[in-house]
């Protein structure tokens, strides 16, 4: 039933119509690999945007994800982590090549609501309490592990084991730097 509201638990496209798209771009279609461009697109840029801190770095960073995926979607495996989490894991990868070679600076501008929210946790239910441009701050002061948990579970709604992936890590190492994270904010907003 198409009218049906998505759960949060549901991806925005479903995990059919992606693999469907996923295989057909790999057989060189060009209109598959348009629509997985379109899917993607905003989550990728508002992604690297809040990585990086701008709008210009975050475009070039976009634009390089994409044609990343272009060069590999052939060599792309269907495992545990769905494709949006390879996509994501090519996204990360670039922006540690970024500040590698460049020091992080401040953000330049407010950083973009990604799209399509959805029904809110408790988790995120706190954080818009206390208002966004707060929590952003609030968020700075973690170290940039911790930033990167908190952006892809809370803001971006990856499941564990989908942020372990994109980061390199164990899903152990993402609960252990969530949970030092959301104490670490707990103290802020208890001192403020």
């Amino acid at each position: 039933m198409a009218n049906q509201p998505e759960t949060v638990a549901k991806p925005p496209e479903s995990a059919d119509r992606i693999r469907s798209l996923v295989e057909r771009a790999q057989e060189g279609e060009r209109d598959a690999l348009e629509e997985l461009y379109l899917l993607h697109f905003d989550r990728i840029y508002s992604y690297l945007h809040m990585s990086v801190g701008n709008r210009h770095d975050a475009e070039d960073l976009t634009t390089q994800t994409f044609l990343k995926m272009l060069e590999a979607i052939g060599r792309f495996r269907w495992r545990s982590a769905p494709f949006s989490a390879w996509l994501f894991r090519i996204a990360h990868n670039l922006a540690m090549d970024h500040f590698r070679a460049t020091k992080r600076t401040q953000p330049e501008e407010e950083v973009p609501e990604p799209p399509g929210s959805e029904e809110a946790s408790a988790e995120e239910q706190a954080m818009h309490s206390i208002g966004r441009q707060s929590m952003l701050e609030l968020i700075e002061n973690l170290s940039p592990e911790q930033q990167q948990v908190l952006t892809l579970k809370f803001v971006f709604n990856f499941p564990n084991a989908e942020v372990a992936t994109i980061l390199g890590k164990t899903e152990g190492a993402i609960k252990s730097l969530q949970h030092r994270a959301l104490v670490s904010l707990q103290k802020q907003l208890t001192r403020s």
